[in-house]
């Protein structure tokens, strides 16, 4: 016997790194050293930098990939992989570097993770973080054929005297939400749930959802927010605390931004609420307290801001083409949130 038979194809590995090299090397800054191929990647740290701090991240994509490997849909996955950890690590105020995957599966198929390696490709590019590697695992008897599975990690690097902790945050800022493409990269579970328990198909086009598929409204990939956020800051926009809204919804993760002795007072009706929420309200009757702690409800990235600076960042977002909104204000508290319903 050889490995081959036990099911795992060196030489078909070997393949598809070849195929992919090309979109890897599209991702690459001019930091990075060496190419595709070593036990390490190779990344120099960007200069002007004095006290150079840096900020790691990783995450995977969840049950969404069920919903990829159903409909044989692979090219938006990736994206929402490296959504998923650079979004997290901008909240300190980095800008990503690079980025590193691990994609494990029953059996190599080249064509289906070609489309998932172009979708992290072209997440990393709208991230500006070069693709550095990555690995891929054959495993049979572990993925059932034509299932797998995907992790992320990135690195970034933040000026430590700007690094966001929530030190500077204060009570009378101001919340200002950015909003999110759809449900992103969590819940999809509760989703599943409800196509599943409610009957439907994953094709169906439900008036709701304004005759786009079931199944194509929950591939929509997570919006990455890099590089309007760094954008803003580096134009000298006053900026105290950042959250990224993944699993918990605003609940659970934008407490996290906050500073000892502080809370969070939302503003009910600040910003329009995506269709596919109601639609996942009205089918699975799922009630108003469990979508917003399963859900980001539409806001998928969060700044607190001085008041005198809202319209200004507002104005800066609405600019590149992300609406945003005051959606709440810093009080006292003990890291609750209150005014969701």
């Amino acid at each position: 016997m050889d490995y081959r038979d036990a099911g795992v194809d060196v030489e078909a590995g070997r393949a598809f790194v070849d195929q992919i090299r090309n979109l890897v090397h599209s991702t690459f800054r001019k930091e990075v050293l060496g190419g595709l191929g070593g036990f390490g990647g190779c990344f120099q740290l960007p200069t002007g930098y004095k006290e150079p701090v840096l900020v790691s991240g990783t995450d995977g994509v969840g049950t969404k990939l069920k919903i990829a490997q159903i409909l044989n849909r692979h090219d938006t996955v990736g994206i929402d992989l490296v959504g998923m950890c650079v979004n997290d690590v901008l909240t300190s105020g980095a800008e990503p570097l690079f980025f590193l995957d691990y994609v494990a599966t029953g059996k190599l198929d080249k064509e289906q993770l070609t489309q998932v390696v172009a979708g992290i490709a072209t997440g990393c590019k709208l991230a500006g973080s070069a693709l550095l590697g990555g690995e891929t695992a054959e495993m049979p008897g572990f993925y059932q054929v034509g299932e797998y599975d995907l992790a992320g990690f990135c690195v970034g690097i933040v000026e430590k005297s700007r690094m966001l902790d929530g030190s500077l945050v204060q009570v009378g800022d101001v919340a200002i939400g950015l909003a999110s493409s759809g449900v992103h990269s969590n819940g999809l579970s509760l989703v599943r749930k409800i196509v599943s328990d409610g009957g439907f198909a994953w094709t169906d086009t439900p008036d709701l959802l304004n005759g786009v598929s079931i199944g194509e409204t929950f591939l929509t990939p997570t919006r990455i927010y890099v590089k309007s956020v760094l954008a803003a800051l580096e134009s000298g926009l006053e900026v105290h605390g950042m959250a990224h809204i993944t699993g918990g919804g605003l609940p659970e993760n934008l407490p996290r931004c906050l500073s000892n002795g502080q809370g969070m007072k939302m503003i009910p009706d600040s910003w329009t609420i995506p269709s596919v929420f109601h639609w996942l309200a009205a089918a699975g009757s799922v009630g108003a307290e469990a979508m917003y702690n399963t859900f980001n409800m539409g806001i998928g990235f969060v700044l607190l801001v001085p008041p005198q600076q809202a319209e200004q960042v507002i104005t800066h977002f609405q600019s590149q083409d992300i609406s945003a909104n005051v959606i709440g204000e810093v009080i006292n508290g003990a890291g609750e949130l209150s005014g969701l319903w």
